[in-house]
């Protein structure tokens, strides 16, 4: 799914997990390779509302941008 289907989802729908299965943390970045969420985010995921997991996957869109700069 990409940030912008995650964005188009009716509000109460559940938000889906950003991750790729490729879970492998950068150094550098302290992001996963795979879906670009820091450690945090993965950890908070499984009991986090789905309003924070909206605000994730927003952070996720402004990283992958950040990628290609």
């Amino acid at each position: 799914m990409t940030p912008e289907q995650v964005r188009a989802l009716p509000e109460g729908q559940p938000v889906p997990s950003p991750c790729i299965n490729v879970c492998s943390m950068d150094a550098a970045t302290g992001l996963c390779r795979g879906c670009l969420r820091n450690i945090d985010e993965i950890v908070a995921w499984g009991t986090a509302s789905d309003a924070y997991k909206r605000r994730v996957w927003a952070q996720i869109e402004h990283r992958q941008a950040d990628q290609f700069k």
